[in-house]
């Protein structure tokens, strides 16, 4: 008897799916085992057979160990270091550290023992060159504590078909933190930026995976006009604790919106540049779209791409899992789930649970603040036991729609942004 059968008929109450999920081609023979078919494709409905696996069963995802971290969030990658939460992670308003993502470049600096003492300097197209301790920016400039979501830039790249280069994340490169430190702006207004400053470059403290100390690992940066906004902060505290270092800490960048990659980690510098930064991470591919739409797997041109700043809009379900079972005769299923949409905000959320037939209006729920998520709600009903899948489709507040396949192929996966879809079987 298949492990699935014997699952049902002792009554467990979860059914095991492949953590991609069922969307994906290595997610067929597990389905199969849930519904109690075989594996052959002769047995899988037609509109799966044309993306069935010819190959081996799927193998189940590698999971993170380490010190103060949730045991469920999934390993992606050892060298560097990046870990995904599971959406169904997810489902607190604010995200517990120990649920948080993790995404790495370089290698983990070793933590430090005086984090008051740790050192930033502002340079560059400035009239005053700013070197100045952790302890001293506590005490000089007005700290704040705002809610903010953070989301790695290859955020569903999973869902590329080709597969783009990468960590290949599904939806869980994400999370909303609530988070306290200074605004960047207050910093550079003491600095005086030149009329010359157009770009900031960012640099850190930690080792670039060759071992090579004259190479960053990483060095991002953005327009001086998101440097200077409100909600762009140099922050050392995390959920009101002392910012860890496996997050960054003592001290980092948190740049809301965009790509995590421009929230440089174990922040030593900022610089002030009078035009694009082209640090490690800037140039080429790196965290950046086609302008005009590729043909999905070709070269690529690097004069066609352009920098990925707001991440688009995305919605993920929390609750219930994905691969719950619920028992024979339920009818009502209550839903959670959060979205957010980069620079903008969620103007709606809808629900499907007919394979996109028909749609639902969710409950969305305002942010906190500018750059929080938006939690929803949704109560679905179902005809029958059986197996349903339930879809969740965001819209931002300039009417962009997140599509049912991750779009606009890129040699790196950025902009990945496919509907989340659960599966569920009652009874």
């Amino acid at each position: 008897m298949a492990q699935a059968e014997r699952n049902a008929v002792n009554g467990e109450n979860s059914i095991q799916i492949n953590r991609r999920g069922f969307l994906g081609t290595t997610g067929l023979a597990a389905l199969g085992a849930i519904v109690g078919i075989s594996g052959s494709t002769a047995d899988i409905p037609a509109a799966y057979a044309q993306a069935a696996p010819a190959a081996a069963p799927p193998k189940g995802p590698q999971y993170l160990k380490f010190p103060g971290k949730n045991e469920k969030l999934v390993l992606l990658g050892d060298k560097p270091l990046v870990a995904e939460t599971p959406e169904s992670l997810l489902d607190d308003d604010t995200t517990p550290t120990e649920k948080f993502f993790i995404r790495n470049n370089g290698q983990l600096p070793e933590e430090t023992k005086n984090p008051d003492a740790w050192k930033i300097t502002i340079d560059g197209e400035v009239n005053n060159k700013i070197e100045i301790t952790l302890g001293e920016l506590k005490s000089k400039y007005k700290a704040v504590t705002r809610r903010i979501v953070l989301e790695c830039g290859g955020n569903g790249r999973g869902a590329f078909s080709p597969p783009a280069r990468g960590n290949q994340w599904t939806n869980g490169g994400i999370g909303c933190a609530e988070w306290t430190g200074v605004p960047l702006a207050d910093v550079l207004k003491s600095a005086g930026l030149k009329p010359s400053a157009k770009y900031t470059a960012h640099y850190a403290a930690d080792l670039h995976l060759s071992g090579d100390a004259t190479k960053p690992s990483i060095s991002r940066g953005v327009r001086i006009e998101k440097a200077m906004d409100p909600n762009t902060l140099i922050v050392w505290a995390m959920n009101g604790q002392p910012l860890p270092n496996i997050h960054g800490g003592p001290v980092r960048l948190l740049v809301p919106g965009w790509p995590g990659s421009a929230s440089q980690k174990w922040l030593t510098r900022i610089n002030i540049r009078e035009k694009e930064h082209d640090g490690p991470g800037m140039t080429e591919f790196s965290y950046r779209v086609a302008i005009k739409p590729m043909i999905p797997g070709d070269k690529g041109d690097p004069a066609n791409f352009r920098i990925l700043e707001s991440m688009p809009v995305r919605s993920v379900i929390t609750n219930p899992a994905n691969g719950a079972k619920f028992a024979a005769g339920t009818k009502e299923l209550k839903l959670r789930g959060a979205s957010w949409a980069g620079d903008l905000t969620v103007k709606q959320i809808d629900i499907s649970t007919d394979f996109g037939a028909s749609w639902q209006r969710a409950s969305l729920d305002k942010p906190k603040n500018k750059y929080d998520w938006q939690r929803w709600t949704a109560s679905v009903k179902l005809a029958s036991d059986g197996y349903f899948e339930i879809w969740t489709r965001a819209t931002d507040s300039k009417g962009a729609m997140q599509p049912h396949q991750a779009g606009f192929w890129n040699p790196q996966g950025y902009g990945g942004n496919a509907m989340h879809r659960i599966a569920v079987l009652v009874g």
